[in-house]
């Protein structure tokens, strides 16, 4: 199970190893962008951020970041702003560059190989992640359920923690069952 970067990140490890992934539970997740074009684009605008938060810090980062569109849904409390104070600028650049969409390879062309069972979560109010996740799942095939969350945005597991568990026990009894019965 990841979020976002987490997501993407689990993405890949399930098609790397399938033998280590019984289930995939991917929130607000993304296997890339496949235009080279637009994700050399991103990988210019994250070193930007980059060296913006190298220069200006992490604080002045999270509360821009905390501040975007992307979170506008998200509680104050729920936001985790003082944990998230504890990255260093360094951590951070470090995973712009390495880590994020634009440095990463596409794995659009990839999710058919997936074989166990996929939940697509996303939050209702984060209308690019929800759509996402429905061209995830038919590009991935039957395999693949699509949760959108009513009233959640992008940080569906933050904002709307009751009904997250419940989705992922709904698939984790499943996945059981199925075995159970194998």
């Amino acid at each position: 199970m990841g979020y976002s970067l987490g997501g993407r990140l689990c993405l890949r490890l399930a098609l790397e190893r399938p033998d280590l992934v019984r289930g995939l539970v991917l929130i607000g997740a993304s296997p890339g962008i496949a235009d080279p074009g637009q994700r050399e684009a991103r990988r210019d605008a994250d070193e930007l951020l980059a060296r913006r938060i190298e220069r200006d810090g992490v604080a002045v980062f999270l509360d821009a970041w905390l501040a975007g569109p992307l979170f506008s849904s998200l509680p104050v409390e729920a936001a985790g702003r003082h944990e998230r104070l504890a990255n260093t600028a360094e951590g951070l650049a470090y995973a712009l560059r390495r880590l994020g969409t634009g440095a990463q390879e596409s794995l659009w062309d990839r999710l058919g190989e997936l074989r166990p069972p996929v939940l697509l979560v996303a939050g209702e109010l984060d209308r690019k992640f929800a759509g996402i996740a429905g061209e995830m799942a038919a590009a991935i095939g039957p395999t693949a359920r699509v949760a959108v969350v009513p009233g959640a945005g992008h940080a569906v597991h933050l904002e709307r923690p009751d009904e997250t568990a419940a989705l992922v026990e709904e698939l984790v009894a499943a996945r059981l069952g199925r075995e159970a019965g194998a």
